[in-house]
């Protein structure tokens, strides 16, 4: 789909540095919004802009606060629908409620499944979305919805990491000796892992963990292969509470790990999980823009933080839109 220099870009307040970027690389100005909460806490949009365009994006990760942001999300499309839009295209780089996409439990909802309904009903005409924890939400959406992926850039940051230590160290390339594995760190994760170790020239390896779904609890209970004296790199599409990663990185320095890096599509920024992270095992952990935290409004200590880089996923959007 072709958009021209006329359309118009708004932002809801959960990503506002990601909708600046994007703006940004499309030559656009963010629409002016004010959005506020009545006393009662009930949410408050007021598009200001004095002409709506035909064709417009809003963006809006459904991060924490999750249900607000969502709240605030359909309102704003409601607005932006009877100011004259008549093809919204929705930029959700995070889909809350995407976990939930199974019943795990008799007596649960689909919750993905209500959320995408949701969704819908906010006159979206398009969604662009990033990593789904399973592609099977997709089946959730009537509307058009588009699935991009961050794994490019999280492939170019590690290839560029490890191509001083392995020669040759290109999509074919499976040097011996080679210190950097991937591991995935659980049954879910080894497609993935697998397709990503191909991609940066490195072996895999595979974990075997269980959860107790009532605690949440994680524990490892198995390896495929020695990790001793290796540079460990694990993927996934997101964290959360981080309980999975910190047991995994704890297994693996047990386990005689050199290092332990981490690349993720989406950080929830859950308080207290970088805190976490920081007195981790984990030597790095990598990033996305999809969900801003606190930190880049407050700017507070969390940015600063020596483990945690974060790469732009702009860019892939944007040629999506383009």
């Amino acid at each position: 789909m072709l958009y021209n220099r006329f359309m118009q870009i708004f932002s809801g307040s959960s990503n506002r540095g990601l909708a600046e970027k994007i703006a940004k690389l499309l030559d656009l100005r963010i629409g002016e919004m004010e959005i506020s909460q009545f006393s009662n806490g009930e949410t408050r949009v007021w598009i200001k802009e004095k002409k709506i365009e035909k064709q417009v994006i809003l963006v809006q990760s459904l991060s924490t606060p999750t249900n607000e942001n969502l709240v605030e999300f359909c309102l704003i499309c409601d607005a932006l629908h009877r100011g004259g839009a008549t093809e919204i295209v929705a930029v959700i780089p995070w889909m809350g409620y995407s976990k939930q996409d199974k019943v795990f439990r008799a007596g649960e909802p689909l919750s993905a499944k209500v959320v995408a309904q949701i969704i819908q009903v906010a006159h979206v005409s398009q969604i662009i979305t990033m990593d789904l924890h399973n592609r099977a939400t997709l089946g959730f959406f009537d509307c058009p919805i588009k699935e991009l992926s961050a794994k490019p850039l999280l492939i170019e940051y590690f290839r560029k990491q490890i191509k001083d230590k392995v020669p040759n160290s290109g999509p074919e390339s499976s040097e011996p000796g080679s210190n950097t594995v991937v591991v995935a760190p659980d049954a879910g994760a080894v497609k993935a892992s697998t397709a990503f170790a191909m991609e940066i020239g490195a072996p895999v390896i595979y974990m075997d963990k269980k959860r107790d779904l009532d605690t949440g609890e994680v524990k490892v209970v198995g390896m495929s292969s020695s990790v001793v004296r290796k540079d460990v790199i694990i993927v996934d599409d997101n964290v959360f509470t981080g309980s999975t990663l910190l047991a995994t990185a704890k297994e693996l320095k047990k386990n005689g790990a050199k290092t332990v890096r981490v690349g993720l599509t989406h950080h929830l920024y859950v308080e207290g999980v970088q805190e976490k992270i920081e007195k981790s095992e984990i030597d790095e952990i990598v990033v996305t823009d999809t969900v801003a935290s606190k930190s880049q409004i407050s700017n507070s200590q969390i940015l600063k933080s020596s483990k945690l880089k974060i790469l732009s996923v702009a860019e892939i959007i944007v040629d999506e839109l383009r």
